[in-house]
Formats: structure tokens, C-alpha cells, sequence
């Protein structure tokens, strides 16, 4: 059924069934009779023909619609399958962040590319917004809502924000315990992209008036600035884990839920929007989900 629909379209797209003929190299009685037979399965005449001429009949111009579409969807269908059955390979160009990149995905990469060694790995370590198109870029990993429809947002972990501050910084100015307690200290800012201010995240944002305030641009800033006594840190879980657990940093208002943008503070994988994702991106972004979770 498949070769006589192809045969079909063929004969449509080059309005010659000799032509069709040299196309798939057999002789035009079969091609005549195999058009035959799809309209005797159809029980409707698609093409009008004599010894010179060819005419679609107003059934073979709406079959041929169709006819075309499970072609090409038919092909698709190959495609995907030929793509699955492939080994990644190839070079795999990613951009990370200076913070959650440095902390948490570089140091995946060994793993992955012992799993995929004929995947080669460029990394881009920056909090610059980039250009997949111009800049041949894969996957770039980026926190917050994406706007650009042209691109695909996987979400790889979630991103919780915690105040924190050294147990000596407590010690000297005592531990905020309201919102308002706030203004009194020194509060340590990540001032990239306008993530500078704070917000308590309750039905609605609600924005942290913040009076005396140091701010820098990398996560590892904050947390170099907070581990030195500097004041309180707006800063990701992530990032200050370790030093949660062996004491020398210390959570204050747990009972408040803060975050330093918009509402959706997750990690993505963005990508470009395609119809087959490359085999190095898929077994990317699925090594990515199982060792982050």
C-alpha cells in the first residue's frame, strides 16, 4: 500500500508516469497497474489518463492531500526510529552559570563522559544571556521563566532560596525573627540580571525593603561574603548545604519562604523548539534529570 501511495504522489508531483517510472527505476506498466489497484481499493478513479495526458479527478486532488501527509509522516516516523538506534556522538556545546554550573553541573561531567565518550564536551561558564542560533550553542542552563517560544524549558531541579548568615554575624547583632527586623541588617545581595531585590513568596510576592545591602554578582561572592561575617545572604540551598551542615553557616526565618525574582525559581535545560532532538542532547538532558534527583 505504502510504494502505491508513494507511486500516487509521484505521478501528482510530476504530472508524468514515465517520469515516475525512471524515478523508481521499474517499467510504467507497473506503475499503471499499481495505480490501478489503489483505486480499485478505493473503488474511486483518481487520475483521468490517455497516451499523452494525466488529470486529477476531483477524488485524486483530495486524496492526494492525505496521500502526501502519511508519506511524510511515515518518513518522520523513520527518522525518529533511525535517531533512537544511534550512538550521541559529536561535540556537545553547553553553557552553564557561574553559580549553580560551577557548584552543581560541573562536576557531573566526568560521570557523563565516561558514559558517552564519544560525546566531546565545550562548556561556557557565564551569566550572559545567550543566542543558541548564532552562538552554535546546545543546552544553556539557566534559572526563571522563559519567554522565547522558539525554545524548549525541561526542568532539571527545583531551586530553594534560604536566609542565612554566619554563627558569628549572629552572635554580634542577634537573629531577625520578622520581616521588618531586616532593615537593621546588613544584607548581602545577588545583583545580577535584577535579582538584587528580595521577595517573600506567600499568594502573592510581596517585595523586602532593604536598607544597607552589599551586592555582588556571583552566588560564590554571596557565599564568601556570608561565610567572612558579612550580613545576611539571600542565597540557593544548593550552594551553602555543606556549610548548613557542619555549622558554619546557620538559617534564620524558616518559617518564611524568600526568593530573589519571579515566582518560578526552578533550574532548566533550555534548548532549541526542532522536531528530533539530536541523540547527545536526549542522553544530556536525561543524565541531567536521573543525577539531580
Amino acid at each position: 500500500m505504502i510504494k502505491r501511495l508513494q507511486y500516487f504522489n509521484t505521478i501528482v508531483e510530476t504530472g508524468n508516469m514515465s517520469e515516475t517510472s525512471r524515478i523508481f527505476d521499474v517499467q510504467p506498466s507497473s506503475i499503471s497497474r499499481q495505480l490501478a489497484v489503489l483505486e480499485n481499493d478505493l473503488g474511486v478513479r483518481l487520475i483521468n489518463r490517455n497516451s499523452r495526458n494525466i488529470a486529477l479527478t476531483e477524488a485524486g486532488h483530495r486524496f492526494y492531500s492525505y496521500s502526501k501527509q502519511i508519506i511524510l509522516d511515515l518518513d518522520e516516523a523513520k527518522r525518529v526510529i533511525n535517531d533512537l538506534q544511534q550512538v550521541p556522538s559529536g561535540m556537545l556545546n553547553l553553557s552553564v552559570t557561574v553559580g549553580f554550573g560551577e557548584a552543581v553541573i560541573i562536576p557531573l561531567l566526568p560521570k557523563f563522559k565516561a558514559a558517552y565518550p564519544d560525546v566531546d564536551l565545550r562548556v561556557e561558564i557565564t551569566e550572559r544571556i545567550v543566542d543558541l542560533i548564532e552562538e552554535n550553542t546546545d543546552v544553556v542552563i539557566r534559572s526563571g521563566n522563559l519567554t522565547d517560544s522558539s525554545m524548549i524549558a525541561t526542568q532539571l531541579a527545583t531551586n530553594d532560596f534560604i536566609l542565612c548568615a554566619s554563627p558569628m554575624y549572629l552572635k554580634e547583632n542577634g537573629t531577625p525573627l520578622a520581616i521588618d527586623d531586616l532593615v537593621n541588617y546588613l544584607c548581602i545581595k545577588y545583583g545580577y540580571a535584577g535579582w538584587g531585590n528580595w521577595f517573600l513568596k506567600g499568594e502573592k510576592l510581596e517585595k523586602i525593603e532593604i536598607e544597607n545591602s552589599i551586592e555582588v554578582n556571583t552566588v560564590n561572592g554571596q557565599k564568601q561574603l556570608v561565610l567572612n561575617h558579612g550580613g545576611l545572604a539571600l542565597i540557593p540551598h544548593w550552594a551553602v548545604k555543606n556549610e548548613l551542615e557542619n555549622g558554619d553557616l546557620v538559617q534564620v526565618m524558616r518559617d518564611h519562604h524568600f526568593c530573589p525574582y519571579g515566582k518560578d525559581t526552578a533550574v532548566y535545560a533550555i534548548f532549541l523548539r526542532r522536531e528530533l532532538i539530536s541523540p547527545k542532547i536526549r542522553v544530556f538532558l536525561d543524565f541531567l534529570k536521573e543525577n539531580l534527583n
